[in-house]
């Protein structure tokens, strides 16, 4: 029997490399590296942190309960999206900010969007309904 065998077979039932594994060995990479260039105490504690962040990857990866995995990489994946989508809507309100002002409700936080050169106006939430007056 081939090693490519003997290694496919030990993998059957199991979930192998996901989006978070990924992530954790270069989490790894990044603490070993934080570890040679930092001083003794705190190159010891990224040490330490990369190991633990090594055996979580390779424990998810070798793991048979595949279904919390899937959930752990569900979860990851939702707050990766999410702080993609921050730095999306920084951008676009970067590439807005001449033709636009932006506010945010005082009650529900929402983002609001108006053109700038008005003068003083009362804007409506369109999420709330909460009435406030701004300056643009």
């Amino acid at each position: 029997m081939r090693f490519r065998d003997r290694i496919a077979r030990f993998m059957y039932g199991r979930r192998g490399t996901d989006e978070l594994s990924r992530f954790l060995l270069i989490v790894t990479i990044v603490l070993i590296v934080l570890s040679w260039v930092t001083g003794e105490v705190i190159g010891s504690l990224c040490w330490a942190a990369a190991i633990l962040a090594l055996g979580y990857c390779y424990f998810r990866i070798l793991s048979r309960n595949i279904y919390k995995r899937e959930k752990e990489n569900g979860w990851y994946l939702r707050k990766k999206r999410a702080v993609a989508q921050w730095f999306r809507s920084l951008k676009d309100r970067w590439q807005q900010r001449k033709e636009y002002k932006f506010f945010r409700c005082p009650s529900c936080k929402t983002l609001l969007r108006v053109p700038r050169g008005k003068g003083k106006l009362i804007l409506t939430c369109c999420k709330c309904g909460n009435r406030f007056e701004r300056k643009t």
